[in-house]
């Protein structure tokens, strides 16, 4: 069941869909939605809700999933976990690039250098971000890792011990994107992810 669309405009609506045939079968608890749930509750400070599905990875069924809620839902960011490897049930990416109208390769090119600081079986990983377009409305969709510290590594980025940032995370050029085609103004809690706009595109408070 879709949620109506959004009636506050400033608020950033998330899906969340989770692809794994044993975690949609209850064979294990899925561990992706969990981890994205709590990431984005501390690393969000503007306004935020979640749309959430979990499904089989099955390639008709994760694009029914990613056109729901982008087109009825009306979200403004999808991100899914799961089903980006080399093995044939894995059809994330080509799911994801069936429903975008563009492609925007620096997020999977930039999810596979952090991991890559981690493991070097990273390059087995076929993430890809696209933007899906309707006639009023543009959604970035990003396929992200399973596991929840993968996640919340390829988000966050790399920092040393001091806190300082080594490698950026994707997220801090989400924001920017969202506002770039269209979406709310977002705001997060710099000492999770700090949001990188040029000058001329910060709000001021």
């Amino acid at each position: 069941m879709t949620t109506p669309k959004k009636n506050n405009p400033d608020e950033l609506l998330i899906g969340l869909v989770s692809v794994s045939d044993r975690a949609s079968a209850g064979v294990y608890e899925d561990q992706g939605i969990p981890a994205l749930r709590d990431w984005f509750g501390a690393a969000l400070t503007s306004p935020w809700r979640m749309e959430t599905r979990l499904i089989p990875d099955e390639r008709a069924l994760i694009e029914k999933a990613l056109i729901e809620l982008v087109d009825e839902a009306g979200c403004d960011l999808v991100l899914t976990t799961g089903g980006t490897g080399p093995a044939r049930r894995d059809v994330t990416p080509e799911a994801t690039l069936a429903v975008g109208t563009r492609e925007m390769p620096g997020f999977g090119e930039q999810m596979r250098q952090i991991s890559l600081k981690f493991v070097p079986t990273a390059i087995l990983s076929r993430q890809v971000a696209v933007i899906r377009e309707t006639a009023d409305h543009a959604a970035l969709i990003m396929n992200l890792p399973g596991q929840p510290n993968s996640i919340k590594e390829t988000l966050e980025g790399l920092k040393d011990a001091d806190g300082r940032q080594l490698v950026p995370g994707i997220f801090a050029a989400v924001p920017y994107c969202i506002d770039l085609i269209g979406g709310p103004y977002i705001e997060t809690n710099e000492a999770v992810c700090k949001a990188f706009r040029p000058k001329s595109a910060i709000r001021q408070k």
